[in-house]
């Protein structure tokens, strides 16, 4: 319910990220814009995937841009759906099973896969979330009400 939840937060801020600035980045070690959408609308079946390992081995791969905002929002729909259908699938006694992270064979973070799903699934979308928020003020774009009022959208008013 929380992914579910999350998700829809989400996709309303893809929703105003505008296809004319995916190039743009507020800095040069930053992602562009179209990378960091890119990055958050795929990245929950990506990590759902990892989740359902017990293993997985890093590989960083930049994220591609997008080439519309029509492609990000259905890359965003796939991957929550993507999401839903993996996590689904692992039974509760294996979630607080050891989820091990690993780069060149060798163990680099081994947590219960349960504070995985919670602090990288979702945490680390969530963290993203709040970069692009930045991005979209910066570039003079009305931010979607998150958790509660933006300077743009106040739901409870």
């Amino acid at each position: 319910m929380e992914l579910e939840q999350e998700a829809c937060t989400t996709r309303r801020v893809l929703e105003r990220v505008p296809e004319d600035k995916f190039a743009w980045k507020p800095h040069p070690k930053s992602f562009s814009l179209g990378q960091l959408s890119m990055h958050i609308a795929g990245a929950q079946k990506v990590l759902a995937e990892m989740a359902a390992k017990d293993v997985h081995e890093i590989a960083l791969v930049p994220p591609q841009e997008p080439t519309s905002r029509k492609q990000l929002l259905q890359v965003m729909d796939d991957s929550t759906a993507g999401a839903k259908q993996i996590l689904g699938k692992i039974d509760d006694a294996k979630l607080p099973s050891l989820w091990t992270l690993t780069r060149n064979g060798k163990a680099i973070l081994s947590i219960p896969r349960v504070t995985f799903i919670r602090s990288i699934l979702m945490n680390h979308i969530i963290h993203h979330r709040g970069q692009l928020s930045v991005y979209l003020r910066l570039l003079d774009v009305p931010v979607p009400s998150i958790y509660g009022p933006s300077a743009d959208e106040n739901p409870f008013a």
